[in-house]
């Protein structure tokens, strides 16, 4: 009975829009109605209800759709009713849900011999052109092997291509949003008078010609061109009555597939980039610009497996396994880059405002939160973030979600709450809400491992992480592990369904007339707890306050001219002291308008985003600046007038990059470190000094002292004392020794960075104290991976036979193991993973000794490890 009026109730919403014709039904109602899987082409989301709508009166078909489809759409509540098989998004969860594939492929078949029919796409993905692309996607060989004698029916729609529900605008918006757009329509036109598309359904029994016993690829190609044949071109379609010129065919979406270069990646990684598709393939020649499914026959679980691989061979994550689609793409994602696959959205007019010199400057304030409601309540209406996923934000809607989300923080027990997100929208609302709530927000870094997730929770004393679901399956995906972890999350998903309308009205309202509850809201005095690299052994824990962050921000803006039309590009994360000084603190409390992308290493993504958003100040690492610069046409940056780098040492070669495309562009450098709030000293764009770190920023003192804290000359290394109003009181739970030392009378943080200061103040990086390596803005402690593996292997005779350092260049550093041991690099890491460490620590390669190198004192000499590597 559910079904019958859910089909009545689907034909006649569909009929509101929709002139469909079926064609083919009765020949194959002829033959039977029982253990058919139907095979249809994809051209966008609405199709699957057409075509389900049509045969579930006579053949009640199981579809499989991927959980991120039912999560988002009215199918959450249909699931059971249309005994929906859920399979995984592997774009998503990459290789953690090959197992399930597999199993719901199994569940087909066993459907299908039970006399069930099932729906199948064996594209897994609406149509990106005109044309249906299956790649090299193995789900109808599979099922034809479990079942040869399974009956086959193919299903071609046309007319589709152009729909509001496609993706031939260029973009996708999610199923609800064309819905919501649609329905407005629908209202606008008196909900009969809305013209009319023509749809076409046709049915066919399985030709004889068809390759039942071929493999995937004989398949695939056949399939793709049943679906192809006469491909119609991209329809327009008018959503109103009075919409002139009717019915019209539209210019194709623009192809987004950059050439990549590979000149960056170093021999070594391509032969074993290379010896790795060889070994999947059996392909004897492979070329970079090989495509990995339709060239070299990769299907889309193969390609996840290939992810993971890279993970854990190179360290570095694959953010979506979409983007690997040719050898040139695996190359570069190896070395940490990647390239942006999905075209951008349109962003609204109110993003745009005119040129505007008026400084930008933090308003007098005790809190961050003071300063930004002084902000909001001066300019409510300024749309200062903006997001690919949810578009752009002003003040007033800003409060508004800080207003709802408040009201679900304050039930969380606890004083702090973790925040576990990217570098996103959200993550700012979420960090704002939490502080209104009276939590202290404490950020989460998942590239640390589980072994220090789980230390970093326990000496915060952190219950419950805010989080998103959809960022837990892409991180889990990714290969992070949050085993021990995972019953602490709560999902900002589930949230939202728990608000109630009353809340959110009364919300709104608040919004507009009312924001004593946020002004006479109890703020604690810590503004964030973050948390050290772990360079020595765990990551200790660093609360910055109100003050701290305030005054870090004010006087380091006072090193630039920032104004009120400026844009920065926020690509650093959250978890990372600049990713809160940037994406909360001078976003916030100075009105600078931010433009977010999570992921840092999509150059190609990223120059189109500064293009879009004029984007006026990229801040980031070198590497991450040199990947935007160096994909980007001229034409993408010229409105960047700025770029600000830190975390490692800016390269000759991307200043000549960065002034190649923008002569005039001011690239300045500078040094923060967690515990300085973090920024510590910056190059003033009046007179910067290439190569130097800057002058320290005014709020601090300053000292270069030798190992007997005495003062050192111009131009001489010592290591960097500071102290003053950016500057923490001291970490949280610590039993080690203090990072502060008394020079003077007064006492100073020790940076553990030794540096050299010129005549004017000029700080010049001499290099570190602590053993660690910088590997795609996250420092990595080699003395943690290496007390890993003295602890698990040993000599028989108990001499030194473990040694890590990392050897390379600075911008591809490669953790190496030296050993006088026999052992195998993915055993060696399997153990490091399952010490709790995350990709990015893994070894790269194993260099065997007759015997490890000591100091007189009985030390490791890591200096002629180094000269080994080199010679």
């Amino acid at each position: 009975m559910t079904l019958f009026f859910l089909r009545i109730f689907a034909k006649v919403a569909l009929w509101l829009r929709y002139r469909i014709h079926v064609r083919g039904l009765e020949d194959i109602k002829k033959l039977g109605d029982k253990s058919i899987l139907f095979l249809p082409n994809h051209p966008c989301l609405i199709d699957p209800v057409i075509v389900s709508t049509t045969l579930v009166k006579d053949f009640k078909p199981r579809a499989l759709a991927t959980e991120k489809q039912v999560r988002t759409t009215p199918l959450r509540y249909l699931r059971k009713q249309l005994r929906i098989l859920e399979i995984p998004d592997l774009g998503i969860v990459g290789k953690t849900g090959i197992d399930k594939v597999e199993k719901q492929i199994t569940n087909c078949v066993d459907a299908l011999r039970n006399g069930d029919n099932v729906l199948l796409y064996p594209a897994g993905r609406i149509y990106r052109s005109r044309f249906e692309d299956l790649r090299a996607n193995g789900g109808v060989k599979r099922i034809i092997e479990l079942y040869p004698e399974v009956r086959i029916v193919l299903v071609r729609t046309r007319g589709l291509w152009g729909s509001s529900f496609g993706r031939a605008k260029g973009y996708q918006t999610t199923f609800t949003e064309t819905i919501i757009g649609n329905l407005k329509a629908l209202l606008s036109n008196f909900l009969f008078f809305m013209p009319r598309r023509d749809v076409t359904v046709e049915f066919v029994n399985c030709p004889d010609d068809f390759p039942k016993h071929a493999d995937k690829e004989a398949i695939n190609r056949y399939l793709e061109a049943f679906y192809n044949d006469n491909a119609p071109h991209n329809l327009y379609v008018p959503y109103h009555w009075w919409e002139k010129g009717g019915p019209r065919t539209m210019p194709e979406p623009e192809n987004f597939a950059p050439k990549i270069n590979t000149a960056d990646v170093p021999e070594d990684v391509r032969k074993t980039v290379y010896a790795k598709i060889h070994e999947m393939t059996s392909n004897k020649i492979i070329h970079d610009a090989d495509l990995l499914g339709a060239n070299l026959g990769l299907d889309s679980l193969m390609i996840a497996d290939l992810q993971l691989w890279i993970q854990e061979t190179f360290g570095h994550q694959v953010n979506n396994p979409e983007t690997l689609r040719t050898v040139a793409s695996v190359l570069i994602a190896a070395i940490g880059q990647s390239d942006g696959i999905q075209p951008l959205r349109p962003i609204p007019n109110e993003w745009f405002i005119k040129p505007d010199a008026t400084p930008l400057e933090v308003p007098e304030a005790t809190k961050v939160t003071e300063a930004f409601l002084k902000n909001a309540a001066k300019f409510p209406n300024r749309v200062l973030l903006g997001d690919q996923n949810k578009g752009v934000c002003s003040y007033r809607k800003m409060v508004l979600a800080i207003m709802v989300l408040k009201t679900a923080f304050e039930k969380i027990p606890g004083e702090r709450v973790g925040i576990l997100m990217p570098a996103c929208l959200p993550v700012v609302l979420v960090y704002f809400a939490a502080l209104f709530a009276n939590k202290i927000p404490v950020m989460i870094n998942w590239t640390v491992g589980l072994r220090n997730m789980r230390h970093c929770l326990k000496n915060a004393a952190v219950e419950h992480i805010l989080t998103s679901s959809v960022v837990i399956e892409q991180l889990e995906g990714r290969g992070t592990q949050f085993a021990e972890i995972k019953d602490s999350f709560i999902y900002l998903e589930e949230i939202a369904k728990e608000i109630s309308v009353f809340t959110k009205i009364r919300c709104l309202l608040a919004s507009k007339f009312n924001w004593s509850s946020l002004r006479n809201a109890p703020v604690q005095d810590t503004a964030v707890i973050l948390f050290t690299s772990g360079s020595e052994n765990l990551p200790k824990a660093v609360p910055l306050t109100h003050e701290n962050l305030l005054n870090d921000a004010k006087y380091a803006m006072k090193h630039i001219d920032m104004t009120l039309d400026d844009c920065i590009l926020a690509m650093l994360p959250p978890f990372h002291s600049f990713g809160v000084m940037i994406n909360f603190i001078i976003s916030t409390c100075s009105n600078c308008r931010l433009v977010f992308h999570p992921n840092p290493t999509e150059g190609e993504m990223l120059a189109r985003i500064v293009a879009a958003y004029r984007v006026t100040m990229a801040v980031g690492t070198p590497t991450f600046i040199a990947g935007i610069f160096r994909n980007a046409p001229i034409e993408q940056v010229q409105s960047i007038r700025m770029t600000i780098t830190g975390a490692e040492k800016c390269p000759q070669s991307t200043y000549d990059l960065i002034h190649s495309k923008c002569p005039k562009a001011a690239v300045l450098e500078g040094y923060g470190i967690t515990e300085c709030g973090p920024i510590a000293a910056l190059n003033p764009i009046t007179h910067p000094k290439q190569g130097t770190l800057g002058l320290p920023i005014g709020c601090e003192e300053w000292t270069v002292r030798d190992e007997n804290l005495q003062p050192v000359p111009p131009n001489t290394t010592g290591m960097l004392y500071l102290r003053g109003a950016n500057v923490f009181s001291g970490y949280m739970n610590f039993d080690g020794p203090s990072p502060f030392v008394t020079i003077d009378g007064k006492e100073f943080y020790q940076s553990g960075d030794l540096v050299s200061a010129d005549e004017e103040g000029f700080l010049t990086f001499k290099g570190r104290k602590k053993r660690f390596v910088k590997i795609a803005g996250e420092m990595v402690s080699l003395p943690a991976i290496e007390e890993v593996l003295q602890r698990n292997y040993k000599s028989a005779d108990e001499s030194l036979a473990i040694a890590v350092e990392s050897v390379g260049t600075e911008e591809h550093p490669d953790i190496t193991l030296f050993t006088t041991l026999d052992l195998d690099r993915d055993e060696v890491n399997r153990t490091i993973r399952e010490a709790g460490f995350s990709a990015i620590h893994s070894i790269k390669q194993i260099v065997k000794l007759n015997e490890i190198p000591v100091l007189g004192t009985g030390k490791t000499d890591y200096r002629s490890l180094k000269t080994m590597s080199v010679n």
